[in-house]
């Protein structure tokens, strides 16, 4: 039975995964045998992170790439390609969020955000969809969240809420039209992260709608939301397409 969770000798491709939840969901799909490339915009902090899996024996490597350019993801793929071969696993992780409330947020703003967490996911899952609906061989893991179903206070989100109930839906209609390729498209809602990037809730209203809102009383740990990807990713969720699976600490439930 637990072979069906092993990955051994898949390609897998990990958007954002310099750091955080990107780096959590490298090591652990790396862990479970795959050959994995990680991206971002930047190689110094790229290379940082691949020579720290490396050390613990994980078969890793980085790209570089801005996810809202079109011709910088099909070249960062295509260097994927040039590594370890055709992509078979995708885990369009990257991701930015503005925390303003509507009114102020400006034109430029709006832009950022869809860009990189609709706009990029979009030009990741048509390029290597590509290859993978030609070889009906695939599987693509869409990070989501919790503000694509419902509204986080007290932070006011519109952009990245908006986003993320794109992606969700974009999921949904990839997983439709890709089902006879054989290509599965998932997606993963996540609730409140403790990463290096998330704010520590010291301000009382915050702790309460954070933390203490959630019926399991605290933040997730990269670590233990990683291994829903290997799941996603793996033989044990075959016949698994076009959900979205809500991790949250049951924040939702309310």
């Amino acid at each position: 039975m637990t072979d069906k969770f092993r990955l051994d000798g898949a390609v897998a491709l990990v958007t954002g995964g310099r750091r955080g939840l990107g780096h959590a969901f490298a090591r652990a799909l790396a862990s479970a045998g795959a050959r994995v490339a990680i991206s971002s915009r930047s190689s110094e902090e790229c290379s940082v992170a691949v020579e720290a899996m490396r050390a613990d024996g994980l078969e890793i490597s980085s790209v570089t790439g801005d996810v809202t350019s079109y011709a910088d993801v099909e070249a960062m793929v295509k260097d994927v390609e040039r590594l370890y071969g055709p992509v078979d696993v995708l885990v369009n992780n990257a991701g930015i969020v503005e925390h303003l409330p509507s009114l102020d947020v400006s034109p430029e703003s709006w832009r950022s955000v869809l860009s990189v967490n609709l706009d990029g996911l979009w030009y990741c899952c048509q390029v290597v969809g590509r290859s993978m609906t030609a070889r009906n061989h695939g599987v693509i893991i869409n990070i989501g969240s919790i503000s694509g179903m419902i509204v986080n206070r007290p932070q006011w989100q519109p952009a990245y809420n908006a986003s993320k109930a794109a992606v969700h839906q974009l999921t949904r209609s990839l997983a439709a039209e890709w089902a006879g390729h054989n290509v599965r498209v998932n997606a993963l809602a996540l609730g409140y992260v403790h990463t290096e990037m998330s704010p520590d809730p010291t301000d009382p209203e915050e702790i309460q709608r954070w933390v203490t809102d959630v019926p399991m009383q605290r933040m997730a740990t990269p670590g233990e939301v990683a291994p829903a990807v290997v799941f996603l990713a793996s033989e044990a969720s075959s016949f698994m397409t076009g959900s979205v699976i809500v991790l949250d600490g049951g924040y939702t439930l309310w």
